[in-house]
């Protein structure tokens, strides 16, 4: 979800969280009853099981969660005030505007050290992502009371480049949405 620049910076978080909220009554409603074949059920061996799209989302929310958690509240501790408007990057407004893009349209390939195993992969990789779900959501709370315009993120592939915690939340969103749709597509084809 890209933010334009006229965006207010409540009206943005509350789109972030309610995307947000929407990935975890899925998990919470299809994925975590799923047992351990249907979780590493693959479509085809070069296509990822439920689990593995889920073990990438936990991969990339255990990189970045922690970082957002404690750039938000040193920013909280400097009593930055929050900002009314969203503002985007370039780089950040690129990465998401990619992300947002149909699967079908621009597939993408998962940088090595953010692949999921190709091993079987137990129950527990549901119940982490619901985990890290609820930490993202504490995490969008506590933006609003900071600039969140101001709270830059390094990225994990390009160090020297620190998106907005705005731009880093737009594409965690979008790539959370982008990696659940394909889990629930892998589901969708199994055999009941």
């Amino acid at each position: 979800m890209p933010a334009s620049a006229a965006l207010r910076t409540a009206d943005f978080l509350d789109q972030m969280t309610r995307a947000v909220e929407e990935a975890r009554t899925v998990a919470q409603e299809r994925f975590r009853p799923l047992n351990e074949d249907q979780l590493n059920r693959r479509p085809s061996p070069s296509k990822w099981s439920v689990g593995q799209c889920l073990e990438h989302l936990n991969i990339i929310g255990g990189l970045y969660l922690p970082v957002m958690t404690q750039r938000v509240r040193k920013a909280k501790e400097r009593g930055a005030r929050p900002a009314e408007y969203v503002k985007n990057g370039f780089i950040g407004r690129r990465l998401t505007e990619a992300m947002l893009t149909p699967a079908r349209e621009r597939p993408m390939k998962a940088p090595q050290q953010f692949a999921p195993s190709g091993s079987r992969l137990p129950r527990t990789v549901v119940e982490v992502f619901i985990r890290q779900l609820d930490e993202l959501l504490n995490v969008l709370q506590q933006a609003r009371d900071v600039n969140a315009n101001a709270v830059r993120i390094p990225n994990t592939l390009i160090p020297l480049v620190r998106l907005r915690l705005t731009d880093q939340f737009a594409f965690l969103v979008a790539h959370l949405q982008r990696h659940v749709a394909q889990a629930e597509r892998v589901l969708d084809s199994q055999p009941r």
